[in-house]
């Protein structure tokens, strides 16, 4: 592995670390631009490696949020197992090459501005500091968890940046339970969508390393941090990340949609009159050699003598 290669992954873990440790979201927003970008790897092979470095980032940063008993049981239940449907399905078609790698980037592009837009909202950011509200309908939620597994299956991303703001805004809970429980979450859907792919980064599994290892040194820095930090700058962080992610993912679609090769013009099939080597012994129709023969005027021909008598 190239060093250069080596210090992106490290520093990117430990940024999804800190992030997954102080937002319960955040990691896959950076992993899949960060292994398609940097890593130069094709999406095939960045999705199901995502998914495997967000699960297990995910569970390490679970255990804190388990002890301060900062997960919601029923929110957790009704988003999360529409969620799991939706991670298998969308897996599923991605792995029957239903889904083009332009279109898993340029899908993820769209739920991250979504996502940052609804986080962003004035109403939103002068909710943040209040204590937890009622909830929004259950329908809406569990529609909610619907598309966030299809995203987690077709673009290889745990979902948490979509997770949060639905348990913040359907669900009403206050932004450190709705990270515990985010956090849940993206695990389980991340082992559905990988299972569901049936496809296992063998050859890519050296980069799971310093992604790791990155991960859980930011894991240590967020989980101390993650108490002291107000609640109304995190979200505020946490929308402009996922407008630059949006727009380095946009830009990735767009290449790869440039690159796509363009359909070949029809041509004619026409047939020669004669063969490209002809022989004397080569059987030719009369009527092509009619057709190629040159073309002479008709003569008049003069009328008969008369017969003698």
């Amino acid at each position: 592995m190239i060093p250069a290669t080596m210090a992106l992954l490290l520093a990117g873990g430990a940024l999804i670390g800190f992030l997954l440790a102080v937002l319960g979201a955040g990691g896959s927003i950076l992993l899949l631009p960060l292994l398609v970008s940097g890593a130069a790897l094709p999406t095939k092979a960045a999705v199901p490696l995502s998914l495997l470095v967000v699960t297990l980032l995910a569970l390490g940063n679970l255990g804190p949020y388990i002890r301060r008993r900062q997960i919601a049981i029923k929110p957790a239940l009704v988003l999360g197992l529409p969620a799991l449907a939706g991670s298998w399905i969308g897996g599923s078609l991605v792995k029957a090459d239903l889904i083009p790698e332009a279109m898993q980037l340029g899908i993820f592009a769209a739920a991250a501005l979504f996502a940052s837009w609804l986080l962003s909202r004035p109403s939103a950011l002068g909710q943040a500091a209040s204590p937890r509200r009622p909830g929004g309908s259950p329908l809406a939620l569990a529609g909610q968890g619907i598309l966030v597994g299809l995203l987690t299956g077709i673009a290889g991303v745990g979902g948490g940046f979509a997770l949060v703001p639905a348990l913040v805004l359907l669900a009403g809970l206050p932004m450190q339970l709705a990270s515990g429980t985010s956090l849940l979450l993206i695990s389980t859907n991340s082992l559905v969508a990988l299972a569901a792919l049936g496809y296992w980064p063998a050859a890519q599994l050296p980069l799971l390393l310093p992604l790791v290892a990155g991960g859980l040194v930011g894991a240590v820095v967020g989980q101390r941090l993650a108490p002291h930090l107000p609640e109304l700058q995190l979200r505020q962080g946490f929308a402009a990340l996922l407008i630059g992610s949006a727009l380095l993912t946009g830009y990735e679609a767009w290449q790869h949609h440039q690159r796509l090769p363009s359909p070949p013009r029809p041509t004619a099939n026409r047939q020669p009159l004669f063969p490209a080597r002809w022989s004397p012994g080569t059987p030719v129709s009369p009527l092509l050699l009619c057709a190629a023969a040159p073309h002479r005027p008709f003569r008049q021909l003069d009328p008969p003598p008369p017969a003698r008598p």
